[in-house]
């Protein structure tokens, strides 16, 4: 089993063309991921895609998600060299942009796991945690 797909909701009239513009051009330049508009029930939405087989529909709704907290949806990368690379990436976007949200964390270390993450936040109503899980060779 695998996710296929996450609906966030802005308030009415929040998804401008601007602003599916600026969400576009973040989450494509850091995270390689496309995006389109499309209809969805009359409505028109924004789909973020970060393959064929996954999205993240944008819609908007007379009651939006409100996310004050640390709610998140996790992107799992292979590597710590890879997880660094999106968070290099999201510096010097938030160097020109600074509603680019970060929190920084020091590797979570157990026995069998290490998990060496970020949480990103960019427009959208929640964070993304980019991590990668190392297990110590056999």
């Amino acid at each position: 089993m695998r996710f296929n797909h996450m609906e966030m909701t802005f308030p009415i009239g929040g998804l401008t063309k601007t602003v599916r513009e600026e969400i576009d051009a973040f989450y494509g330049s850091i995270l390689g991921w496309t995006a389109l508009d499309t209809e969805v029930v009359g409505q028109s939405c924004h789909l973020l895609m970060p393959d064929p087989d996954q999205f993240i529909l944008l819609a908007e709704s007379g009651k939006p998600i409100s996310s004050p907290g640390y709610d998140h949806l996790g992107l799992l990368q292979d590597t710590r060299a890879e997880v660094d690379a999106i968070l290099e990436g999201c510096q010097r976007y938030q160097e020109k942009d600074d509603r680019v949200q970060l929190r920084i964390y020091d590797d979570l270390v157990y026995p069998t796991l290490t998990v060496h993450a970020f949480y990103v936040k960019y427009l959208l109503p929640i964070y993304f945690d980019v991590q990668c899980m190392e297990r110590p060779a056999s």
